[in-house]
């Protein structure tokens, strides 16, 4: 991005849009982040005050993040995630389900009204905007066919836990909470249903504490880092720990202030879900230019179809999605959807064009 569009004026906006997108989707994540860890240990032992609880968490955080030590951070990560997934993996498979009826309503999605923010979040949290930057900038030594193996089994594994927790999440009858999912996996696994679920949020909330605050340091690194001041922004320098410690600080900040942790979980899953239709096309538009990626390694014609389709649809869901939500916040009737779908597909037509005309040139 920094070489293709930092050289002019229109390019470092791009740039910039990028930077306080993921920043702002980071800070905004990481307080959903620290409450659902805190809604994990209450939901455990109820008794304890949530303040003790977030301060503990962001001593961790900030202990971990500070060694500098990626590798060390990215090992124990992959250990916190993996007990979270057999927690949820546990009680989805525990809890009945009624499978054809699952299947049926899984193929033949609907958005009920009132819950465009949640379908958002929903597509926000899946598709994690910052893990492109985080995973672009962790330090390896793969070939390309490696990172593509690693690339499907961790979208393969977080889908499945996804569904996993969704599954868990139909345990409720009614309102949503942490509360009263607890309650329902007691009253149908037992007194451990509380602990796994638990045990589950807080390893995610955790995960996702030091995997946000990372995400932000490395993205503001890769997008403010010249040749010139390399230095400046090593692991343990004062700019690289600012910017994570930035975003600890305002998740700290929420989570001191006992906020209900589902909506602010939702509203940040939906800024990622806004967010996300940005890197979509600036990785589309990335990934066919040779200066970047070289031909070798660039999809091929159906690749790039299936790509377009995705960008397509991110940009759709995303703008529909935003103006629904934005009519009921501000009281003006939804436009209709066809003129959502133009304006989905005029914005996806700038985009495609430039590619497309690379693609015919090629083939010529």
């Amino acid at each position: 991005m920094n070489r293709e569009y930092g050289h002019n004026i229109s390019g470092k906006f791009i740039v910039w849009l990028a930077l306080i997108a993921i920043l702002s989707g980071c800070a905004a994540f990481e307080a959903g982040n620290i409450l659902g860890a805190v809604a994990g240990i209450t939901l455990v032992h109820d008794s304890i005050s949530a303040i003790p609880v977030v301060l503990l968490i962001g001593a961790i955080a900030t202990a971990l993040l500070w060694s500098g030590n990626i590798r060390r951070i990215a090992t124990l990560l992959g250990l916190i995630v993996a007990i979270m997934g057999l927690c949820f993996v546990t009680t989805a498979l525990l809890i009945p389900h009624d499978i054809p009826t699952m299947f049926t309503e899984g193929f033949t999605p609907s958005v009920p009204p009132g819950s465009e923010l949640l379908v958002l979040g929903l597509i926000g949290t899946t598709v994690v905007p910052y893990n492109i930057f985080l995973g672009s900038g962790l330090k390896h030594a793969q070939t390309p066919r490696e990172m593509k193996t690693g690339l499907l089994i961790a979208i393969g594994l977080g889908g499945f836990i996804s569904i996993t927790i969704l599954l868990t999440g139909t345990a409720v009858i009614g309102e949503f909470s942490f509360p009263a999912l607890a309650d329902a996996l007691n009253e149908r696994l037992g007194p451990s249903g509380a602990w796994i679920l638990g045990i589950g949020l807080f390893g995610a909330g955790l995960s996702s504490t030091l995997t946000a605050a990372l995400a932000a340091a490395v993205t503001a690194k890769s997008l403010l880092q010249k040749k010139h001041n390399e230095e400046k922004w090593i692991e343990h320098g004062v700019r690289f720990r600012s910017v994570w410690g930035g975003v600890l600080i305002i998740g700290l900040i929420f989570g001191m202030m006992e906020l209900q942790p589902v909506p602010v979980i939702i509203l940040a899953q939906a800024l990622n879900g806004i967010i996300l239709p940005i890197i979509a096309v600036i990785l589309f538009l990335l990934m066919n230019n040779s200066n970047v990626l070289p031909e070798a390694h660039q999809n091929g014609p159906f690749y790039n179809l299936i790509t377009s389709v995705v960008v397509f649809l991110t940009i759709m869901i995303g703008i529909t999605n935003v103006v629904r939500a934005a009519s009921r916040a501000l009281d003006f009737p939804v436009p209709d959807q066809s003129l959502l779908f133009y304006i989905s597909a005029f914005l996806f037509l700038i985009v495609i064009i430039p590619i497309g005309k690379k693609l015919l040139k090629a083939k010529e």
